[in-house]
């Protein structure tokens, strides 16, 4: 148990380089940063209430099942020999630290719905606020033995409604709150992909400490929970990848580490109900269902920068639902069939919880950050959000100064006229003309400065190019 709480820590500085990879240059590291805050304030705000307030027995009348009580604040009550009621393999601390790592990186995941936007000031007060009145109410009503959704027999084996759909609707929240960026890449200038697919093999390497850890011991579940993890990231992955290719004509490598990722969410509240076949249609749906919640979101004006709820949100709830589904006694006795198994009414139970905590989260959500933006402020100023967070608020860069003028372009926009001379096209006679629009290094610049010195090419402002190149010659440059 405390190997698997250790590979799911690792999943929040994983996802802080799966989101950086994909953010621009100027924020990559004001991301890596924002999971590692989060992962420093959670693990203090955990030992010293946000457990008690997800497990322990919550207090009589109206709040029964809403949210625990006091017994284990500080981490009282807490003795190395004591259990956790209805789990008696394990210590209630060792429990408490397993589940402090899902604690930590559901608010980090909320982190890349408004990159760039949001003050590190305000980020840090909302992680400490959102993960005590969202996250550990949502974990009271699922997980808790008297959690009110937990007594009507929702299945969410390690989190796709706890973790994934809350922190998907709350990032939608943010972004519509937030505003969109005052400009938006085209998507063709991510900082590092090479980041991004590390932090999604380092986020499906920890998943395996999430799901199957989630078996609170080596077991048949655990053994069960690490396979039809490993199916539907990879299927998850393989649809993705297909999708985009077929759209674009481009194998996508950032498109297969996010199929992975949705793939891994999906699977996460199913993965100790459900079998192999399960698994492979919770992964091809994930696939299929993500995919397209990302595209039809690009097309809308919701700025929900790296997708928070289009993987997380719409991956969250469709794992929900198809726990369902496909869930069965076969795989896990003290669990419950199905749709697909005899038992219609699963479903209806897992609706309830999809609806109560995304309309929870979004309202929750909204409140927090209306109240920080009133105290505070919410969004960066202006100058900040042009010079990009990483020197905005924390003086560093994500690069160094050696690799900067590699990666540091400006859009130059020049005109390209080709006057070919020949017995056919007399001196002076225009064969074509364009204008275009190009990321060039400062050395590139130069280069094509000396190549417009003889065509009466002529430099405009600090990053405005307007020349004419003549000679056939150049026309295959």
């Amino acid at each position: 148990m405390l190997a698997s709480a250790a590979l799911v820590m690792i999943m929040t500085p994983a996802l802080g380089y799966f989101y950086g990879g994909m953010a621009g240059r100027k924020n990559i590291l004001s991301l890596i940063g924002q999971s590692f805050a989060v992962l420093t304030i959670v693990s203090v705000q955990w030992v010293l209430i946000g457990f008690s307030l997800s497990f322990a027995p919550g207090p009589s009348g109206v709040f029964q099942g809403i949210i625990g009580g006091t017994q284990y604040i500080g981490m009282a009550n807490m003795g190395y020999s004591t259990t956790y009621p209805g789990i008696q393999n394990i210590n209630v601390s060792t429990f408490m630290i397993f589940q402090a790592m899902f604690a930590v990186i559901t608010p980090a995941l909320v982190s890349g719905a408004f990159v760039g936007r949001m003050k590190f000031s305000t980020f840090i007060v909302f992680t400490l606020a959102w993960t005590t009145l969202v996250y550990d109410p949502v974990a009271h009503w699922v997980w808790a033995y008297d959690g009110w959704l937990h007594g009507m027999g929702i299945l969410d084996f390690a989190g796709g409604t706890v973790v994934h759909l809350n922190a998907g609707v709350a990032g939608l929240a943010a972004a519509l709150f937030i505003g969109p960026r005052l400009t938006k890449s085209n998507g063709t200038e991510h900082a590092e992909p090479t980041l991004t697919i590390l932090g999604a093999a380092l986020l499906w390497f920890g998943w395996f400490g999430f799901n199957a850890g989630s078996a609170l011991g080596a077991s048949a579940l655990a053994v069960n929970a690490f396979i039809v993890t490993n199916t539907a990231a990879a299927l998850a992955s393989l649809t993705w990848l297909g999708l985009g290719w077929h759209y674009t004509g481009k194998a996508s490598m950032l498109g297969a580490a996010s199929g992975a990722v949705a793939g891994l969410v999906a699977i996460t509240p199913a993965s100790g109900f459900v079998d192999i076949w399960g698994a492979l249609a919770v992964g091809f749906g994930a696939g299929v269902i993500c995919f397209y919640a990302v595209s039809l979101r690009n097309r809308t004006r919701v700025d929900d920068t790296l997708d928070t709820f289009g993987v997380h949100g719409v991956g969250g709830a469709w794992g929900a639902v198809a726990t369902g589904l496909f869930a069965t006694v076969a795989v896990n006795s003290a669990g419950a069939s199905g749709l697909f198994y005899g038992n219609p009414g699963q479903v209806g139970v897992q609706l309830i919880a999809v609806a109560s905590s995304s309309a929870y989260s979004f309202l929750m959500t909204i409140g927090i950050l209306k109240v920080l933006d009133y105290v505070m402020g919410v969004r960066v100023p202006v100058e900040e959000e042009h010079t990009g967070l990483d020197i905005a608020h924390h003086g560093e860069r994500g690069y160094t100064a050696v690799h900067s003028d590699a990666i540091a372009k400006k859009n130059v926009r020049f005109t390209l006229t080709l006057q070919p001379q020949d017995d056919r096209n007399p001196a002076g006679a225009v064969r074509d003309s364009m204008s275009l629009l190009v990321m060039m290094t400062q050395g590139e610049i130069n280069e094509l400065k000396k190549l417009t010195a003889e065509g009466a090419g002529s430099i405009e402002g600090n990053s405005q190019l307007v020349g004419k190149i003549s000679g056939a010659d150049m026309l295959d440059d």
